[in-house]
């Protein structure tokens, strides 16, 4: 045959899936300006973490949402032994991805949210609407994965102090703050001619106006929380991301959390899954199902 008619074999669905996976975790790590997070301007609020580590972090995690892919192709029904595996992988993943940093947490958040998305995904790539791939990670984070015995990060003894939903709450119920409020503003902010940048920002915004973000509750406590979820408001109200009275409301908010400490973790975890899930449908196309 001529090497004029070779053509690469087709991503399969897993790889497709890792690929969109890591593109927004890349592609919100970059987005600016965000409030007190890291950007192309430079580390917000965090004195360990830098965009390139950001980008290191995402890359490390590949494999990981390939194989939780293949997992789901493997298993093929949501149920105790795909939880299991899908808790494995994620165990697995933090601990390449803390090796890849030298031990900063970068990403440990959104391999679970992520992770269930991507899985939620492989399940059945032929019914990739938000609603139905929330659903199925839904059912998937309500399972226990009998290999974790205890719960003790910071976002679960912010959840027990504060009696807020936590990232775990906000898997099984079907990620709302995405569902309710980033997606709809996305899509509002890009019909209003706003920008894709200023879009994603909105949609990050959406986001932080009703999340109780562990991540601020741990740094800066309720009066974090307040400043955050207030501030993101305003600037919506103000007319969003691509008006001059909304930026300079955003700068406001960032002055505000960076002198509280306060980065919006939970929220850049939430609006990445945003972004994954705006660009299945398009993103998939026809897919090869072969590992």
């Amino acid at each position: 045959m001529s090497a004029l008619q070779w053509s690469p074999h087709p991503a399969s669905l897993a790889e497709r899936l890792a690929d969109l996976a890591v593109d927004a975790l890349i592609d919100e790590a970059d987005l600016s300006p965000k409030p007190a997070l890291v950007d192309r301007r430079g580390s917000g609020a965090h004195t360990d973490l830098h965009l390139g580590l950001m980008h290191s972090s995402a890359l490390s995690l590949w494999p990981t949402f390939k194989w939780m892919a293949d997992a789901a192709t493997q298993f093929g029904v949501v149920g105790q032994p795909l939880r299991e595996a899908l808790g494995r992988l994620g165990r697995e993943g933090e601990a390449t991805m803390l090796r890849t940093t030298s031990g900063v947490n970068t990403h440990r958040g959104a391999i679970w949210a992520l992770g269930l998305l991507v899985t939620a995904a492989a399940l059945d790539a032929q019914e990739c609407a938000p609603e139905a791939v929330c659903a199925r990670a839904a059912a998937l984070a309500r399972i226990k994965d009998r290999q974790v015995l205890t719960q003790n990060s910071h976002g679960d003894q912010v959840v027990r102090r504060y009696g807020v939903m936590g990232a775990r709450e906000q898997a099984q119920q079907g990620f709302p703050a995405v569902r309710l409020f980033a997606l709809p503003q996305l899509q509002r902010s890009r019909a209003a001619g706003s920008g894709e940048q200023n879009a994603r920002l909105d949609a990050l915004l959406a986001i932080m106006t009703t999340l109780d973000d562990t991540c601020v509750l741990h740094r800066a406590g309720i009066e974090g929380l307040n400043a955050m979820q207030q501030g993101a408001q305003r600037v919506l109200d103000a007319g969003g991301s691509a008006s001059l009275a909304g930026r300079r409301a955003l700068n406001a908010l960032d002055q505000h959390l960076l002198a509280l400490n306060a980065s919006p973790g939970g929220a850049a975890d939430l609006l990445a899954a945003c972004l994954f899930i705006d660009g299945l449908e398009p993103a998939l196309g026809p897919v090869s199902r072969s590992a």
